[in-house]
């Protein structure tokens, strides 16, 4: 996985991307309207989300979103749970045995905080979620996050900044930093 990203927005590398998102959509879009017994059609879907099959034991519960796909990488065994989004542009690691409550959302992207620049860049950083982590009902991830193995993310929780081993994260209380 690489590091943090900063693309130009109007740049040949950013419609490139912006084509993915738009296939990717088309893509999760027909996953959504399965019917939720139908394994062969979720398999084939999520291989051509992902660039290569779900691996062993994971489990996704549609609806399943996410912009890009090809920066997510589930471990095995791996449960997802409804209504889950994961916008994967800088990319997305989740280790073995992590469980995702249902409303989940991993944000690997942004903008500059300058508003002269706020339009003209995308900025990144990935999301690492180490072993056996729990990720509770609609909580939010961050930009460059990283999730030590056994935490728990307690539900509705905004986590912006990196989780030790073995802990309990609570909150999602907005602080004015500065102003313009």
């Amino acid at each position: 996985m690489s590091g943090d990203r900063l693309m130009r927005i109007h740049s040949a590398e950013f419609k490139a991307m912006a084509e993915r998102v738009l296939r990717v959509t088309e893509l999760t879009s027909r996953l959504n309207v399965l019917p939720f017994d139908d394994e062969a059609g979720k398999a084939e879907l999520f291989e051509q989300i992902l660039g290569k099959p779900l691996p062993p034991g994971v489990t996704v519960y549609p609806p399943f979103y996410t912009d890009h796909g090809l920066n997510l990488d589930l471990a095995e065994r791996v449960f997802i749970n409804q209504n889950c989004t994961f916008l994967d542009y800088a990319g997305i690691r989740l280790g073995e045995r992590v469980m995702i409550g249902p409303k989940v959302t991993f944000i690997t992207s942004g903008h500059p905080v300058d508003p002269g620049e706020r339009r003209l860049y995308l900025t990144g950083a990935p999301i690492d979620v180490a072993e056996n982590v729990w990720i509770g009902a609609g909580a939010t991830i961050l930009p460059g996050v990283s999730i030590g193995r056994d935490a728990v993310v307690a539900a509705g929780a905004v986590v912006a900044d990196d989780v030790p081993p073995a802990s309990l994260v609570t909150g999602s209380k907005a602080t004015v930093h500065r102003k313009w």
